[in-house]
């Protein structure tokens, strides 16, 4: 295990490119590491898991919504949307959008808890959907899985955003952004602009979570997986 320092830098502090936390995690998604057997047996158990709770929350209100949308955004060569026919085709950004506020919804997927609050299985509908659209197989999938989650759970461990007030979307984005890269097997230079554009556009307050939480609690994951695609 390799564990870095992580602080904020003032701009009129240069911090070389290698020494990035972006760069950092951006290698970690382009290193075309070996896979271990179990590991691959847990990723096909979440896999299951994801669809499983996507089923069962189906037709409820905010997953329909999110169903609509994604019905209005046909593309031939794109991705499934759970409740409907996989004959049917979609744009992978939609299909994220429908596909993860229907994982989301009932909150009965996969959990981890340290530093802040996580569901790494919210990585696996943008991961997913690109994968369909680009035609990848499922040992490609297996790995951008595998990477989202690495990611997704280190920076879970290590940054608490909750004492900041900012939502813990801000660590699930650029995990996607860096699963997709190890999909798409995109340069270390790509992932890593692409870690520092979604970490840029998923900061958001805790408003959603406070009081009477609103259906954005369910919406939520999947516009961080929007934006990362």
């Amino acid at each position: 295990m390799k564990k870095h320092t992580v602080r904020v830098y003032p701009s009129k502090e240069k911090l070389d490119r290698k020494d990035q936390l972006a760069w950092k995690i951006a290698e970690i998604a382009s290193d075309n590491a070996p896979i271990k057997a179990d590991v691959v047996d847990m990723v096909i158990n979440r896999i299951i898991d994801n669809a499983s709770v996507a089923i069962a929350a189906a037709n409820r209100r905010p997953v329909a919504s999110a169903r609509a949308m994604a019905i209005a955004h046909p593309r031939n060569g794109g991705a499934t949307v759970f409740g409907m026919p996989n004959d049917q085709k979609f744009d992978c950004e939609w299909a994220t959008w429908a596909n993860g506020t229907a994982v989301r919804e009932l909150d009965f997927h996969d959990t981890y808890l340290a530093a802040d609050y996580s569901h790494p299985g919210d990585n696996i509908p943008a991961i997913l959907a690109v994968a369909q659209q680009m035609g990848k197989n499922g040992k490609e999938l297996l790995k951008g899985i595998v990477t989202g989650y690495e990611v997704h759970v280190d920076l879970v461990k290590a940054i608490c955003l909750h004492m900041h007030k900012k939502d813990h979307i801000a660590h699930l984005c650029p995990a996607q952004a860096a699963g997709i890269g190890t999909l798409l097997a995109l340069p270390t230079e790509t992932i890593f602009q692409a870690v520092q554009q979604a970490v840029h556009v998923s900061f958001t307050t805790r408003q959603s979570r406070k009081g009477e939480i609103s259906s954005w609690k369910a919406y939520a994951p999947a516009h961080a997986g929007k934006l990362a695609v």
